[in-house]
């Protein structure tokens, strides 16, 4: 849906450009003269009315006129400065919550053309702990959200629920280090639930930011599950260049580059930097389809993004 959102608002933009350049270079100064040449031939001047309806442009011509700043500037706006987004699911919790709408940065990693999405300025790269949204690589129409945990070149872990990460190093470098273990800090148990189990909040230390995390220890880890990357055991991953292993946060609940892979650098979308809204929904069935209903505004959730 963003994409095809994307591409109606270039093709409106460009018709609505279109036609103000043309009235305003071609279909303007033609009813000026239409205007003129009026007045000269009348022996008394014209009333205001006359005058409006020979330099009034049409109606199509006078709604582009107007609309085009203003479809120009969400345009720029959403393709290459910021865009909203809703988080659909509870897989990023305890940081981010279904109901939450957050503001993404399209900058931060380069410029991409809106509709085929083609880089075509470079402006950094995401780091470990980064909140990015991209395309799923298993269905790119669907937009997903996780959390930077491996970037070019590190080697990932995830062994009995721990994280080791493992930097990346140069090959002829003699000083590589090893794999290191995340380091958690226990917050509280019992916050928050999953299938009526209470699950542990810790404060997770990735290399460069902290950030919080939830684990459901009642539950086993599904390791069968698990991506097999050629040439590494199941459970460790080595990012690829150009490439970015991602988690949620919620780490029992949390499909990730654990189950499907790795992120290419063409599907990211941008960095999730802030919310701008939160409400709190109910589901209200009926007799046709179920639906979800705003309940209350979340204004304490209002702000940045850890």
């Amino acid at each position: 849906m963003a994409m095809y959102f994307s591409l109606i608002l270039v093709v409106a933009t460009l018709i609505t450009g279109t036609v103000w350049l043309l009235d305003k270079f071609v279909f303007a100064p033609k009813r000026q003269l239409n205007l003129a040449a009026t007045q000269a031939q009348c022996a008394q001047p014209l009333s205001e009315e006359a005058e409006r309806k020979i330099t009034e442009p049409n109606g199509l011509v006078e709604t582009s006129v107007q609309i085009f700043p203003v479809i120009a500037f969400v345009m720029v706006l959403r393709s290459f400065i910021y865009e909203p987004f809703q988080i659909p699911s509870g897989s990023m919790m305890p940081n981010l919550f279904d109901g939450d709408f957050i503001l993404v940065n399209k900058f931060n990693y380069g410029l991409r053309e809106p509709v085929t999405r083609t880089k075509f300025w470079e402006n950094g790269a995401p780091e470990r702990g980064d909140v990015v949204v991209f395309k799923y690589p298993e269905d790119e129409r669907v937009d997903f959200i996780k959390r930077v945990i491996g970037v070019p070149g590190d080697v990932v872990i995830y062994r009995n629920k721990t994280l080791y990460i493992k930097p990346a190093c140069a090959e002829q470098s003699t000083d590589c280090p090893g794999a290191d273990k995340v380091m958690n800090d226990f917050i509280a148990t019992g916050e928050y639930f999953q299938m009526d189990m209470p699950m542990t909040r810790y404060n997770e230390k990735l290399p460069g930011r902290d950030h919080e995390i939830l684990v459901n220890n009642n539950t086993y880890q599904q390791t069968r599950r698990f991506h097999n990357q050629p040439g590494t055991v199941r459970g460790e991953w080595v990012v690829p260049e150009g490439q970015y292993f991602v988690m949620g946060d919620n780490r029992d609940n949390s499909q990730d580059s654990r189950f499907w892979g790795f992120v290419p650098e063409d599907n990211l979308v941008g960095e999730a930097v802030a919310i701008w809204m939160s409400f709190d929904f109910e589901r209200t069935p009926d007799s046709w389809l179920p639906t979800w209903v705003p309940t209350g505004v979340r204004f304490e959730r209002i702000g940045g993004i850890n």
